[in-house]
């Protein structure tokens, strides 16, 4: 089995939903959430948290997780890419000598996960192929979007463009959905990473990423949805049982 790590990323200094990554959800803090959901996943060896707060440091710990090193201001602001805080928690881990071969991305602001599913996310990046052209270059999660993403449209000069048409004519996107690709939309839910390509080529997802189908994912953009996710906590209180119970 590959050396597995968790990383989840918790910054500080979100200015959409302030502190959401220690707002309560069914009175857990958020990145608890994802730490749990690590901490129960078989396949995974450690659940680090990757953040630039002494204090989100310290609620990371109290729920399971290891925090070795602080992340730099430089690269927590709102423009850091994701790139920026897994490679300088990849630094921080071959300076140790214990750089993983596969890091599970996990970020806070999707919470309900299924430990059962993350395990199965791991296999399908650590299964033996029949070729390297035929590995993956990473495994991500993506949910079927409830109409096609053919039927979208952009703004063209003023005027009403059908996404991919060669032309203005909007009369194709009347066609029924069926008549259409089916498209997905990648969430939060995981993000399977290999440290090996990420060190030869720079990037974390490449050109031959597996799909990970999930239902469809609930996450936190706005401050109203912490009620959408405490709603759907009420209704399915085995989410809790599973990951707290």
């Amino acid at each position: 089995m590959s050396d597995v790590i968790a990383l989840i990323p918790a910054r500080s200094g979100s200015k959409g939903v302030p502190d959401k990554n220690v707002r309560l959800l069914g009175d857990r803090p958020l990145m608890a959430w994802s730490i749990a959901a690590a901490l129960r996943t078989p396949a995974i060896n450690r659940v680090i948290v990757s953040t630039d707060s002494d204090y989100y440091g310290q609620i990371a710990k109290e729920h399971g997780a290891e925090v070795p090193f602080l992340r730099p201001t430089k690269i927590a602001t709102d423009h850091s890419r994701d790139v920026e805080f897994i490679l300088h928690a990849l630094d921080w881990l071959a300076d140790q000598n214990e750089e993983p071969d596969l890091v599970v991305h996990l970020r806070p602001t999707t919470p309900f996960r299924s430990p059962i599913a993350l395990d199965a996310a791991i296999q399908m990046m650590s299964a033996d192929t029949a070729s390297t052209r035929s590995r993956p270059t990473a495994v991500r999660s993506v949910h079927q979007m409830s109409t096609t993403a053919y039927k979208s449209m952009e703004i063209d000069g003023g005027i009403l463009r059908q996404i991919g048409a060669e032309t203005t004519a909007l009369d194709r996107a009347n066609d029924p959905r069926q008549n259409f690709p089916v498209t997905y939309l990648a969430n939060g839910y995981v993000d399977i990473l290999s440290t090996q390509f990420i060190r030869e080529s720079g990037l974390l997802h490449g050109d031959h990423v597996m799909p990970f189908i999930t239902s469809l994912a609930l996450e936190v953009d706005v401050t109203t949805d912490f009620d959408l996710l405490e709603y759907h906590l009420e209704l399915n209180p085995e989410l809790f049982d599973e990951l707290f119970g």
